[in-house]
C-alpha cells in the first residue's frame, strides 16, 4: 500500500522524502501514516529500481540549510510509474479491505473509476460488519465476566464498528445514484449539495451584485 500512497503523491508533485513523509501524515492520517524515514527511504530505493520513480538534485534556492545530501534529492514518478499507479488503483482485493490499505485507496478514490470504488466499499463493510459480529459475540458470551474497563473498551469497539458501517452504507448509496459524498463541517452537520447552474446564473468571472449590509458606510 505504500508503494499506491508514494506514485499518487509524486503524481501530484515531484517531492523529496521529508515532503513526502510529512504528505503521507497529511492526507493518510498520523495512525496510517507513522512511517519512519527507515521505511519510507528503502520503499523509495525499490520504487525507482523498478523504474516507477526517478531521482533529481533539488535547486540550492528550495533546499533548507544544513539538509543533508538525501535530504536534497528530489523524487519524481516516471511514465512506467504513471502506468503502475493506473494499475494499483485497479486492485480490489481482500488488502484493499483492512484498515491501512482502505485508507489509502479512499484517498485516490477521486482517481478511481466507480465500479473499482463501489467493490472496494462494498469488501470493506463486510470486513467491518464481520468485526462488529465478533465484538457483539464476545460481549454476549463473556461480558459479565469482563472487567469494567475491558468491558468500556469492546463498546467503544462495537460503536466504533457500527457508525462505520452506516458510513460505508451511505457512500454506497451514493456511489450507485452517482452521486459524490455530502460535505460535513467541524460540526459534523451536512452541507447541502450545490445547485445546478440556472439562466440566472452571471458569466464566469462577473461577481455578483453586493447586498448593502445595515449600517455600513458607504463612499
Amino acid at each position: 500500500m505504500l508503494d499506491l500512497a508514494i506514485l499518487g503523491l509524486l503524481q501530484e508533485a515531484p517531492m523529496h522524502g521529508y515532503e513526502l513523509r510529512k504528505e503521507l501524515a497529511t492526507k493518510l492520517g498520523t495512525l496510517r501514516a507513522a512511517i519512519s524515514y527507515g521505511t519510507l527511504y528503502p520503499t523509495l530505493k525499490r520504487l525507482k529500481l523498478a523504474g516507477w520513480i526517478s531521482e533529481a538534485a533539488a535547486s540550492n534556492d528550495v533546499v533548507p540549510p544544513m539538509t543533508s545530501k538525501r535530504g536534497r534529492v528530489v523524487y519524481k514518478i516516471t511514465a512506467e510509474g504513471k502506468e503502475r499507479f493506473a494499475e494499483l488503483l485497479t486492485q480490489t482485493g481482500p488488502e484493499t479491505y483492512d484498515d491501512a490499505g482502505f485508507g489509502v485507496h479512499f484517498t485516490f478514490f477521486s482517481r478511481t473509476d466507480r465500479a473499482t470504488r463501489l467493490r472496494i466499499l462494498e469488501g470493506r463493510r463486510r470486513r467491518i460488519e464481520e468485526r462488529r459480529e465478533s465484538l457483539r459475540e464476545i460481549l454476549t458470551r463473556v461480558g459479565d465476566r469482563l472487567d469494567a474497563y475491558t468491558l468500556e473498551l469492546q463498546r467503544h469497539g462495537l460503536e466504533a464498528c457500527e457508525r462505520e458501517v452506516r458510513w460505508l452504507e451511505e457512500l454506497i448509496t451514493n456511489e450507485r445514484s452517482g452521486r459524490a459524498p455530502a460535505f460535513r463541517n467541524r460540526a459534523g452537520l451536512t452541507a447541502a449539495p450545490s445547485p445546478a447552474p440556472t439562466g440566472d446564473t452571471p458569466p464566469a468571472g462577473t461577481a455578483p451584485p453586493e447586498t448593502p449590509r445595515p449600517h455600513q458606510d458607504r463612499p
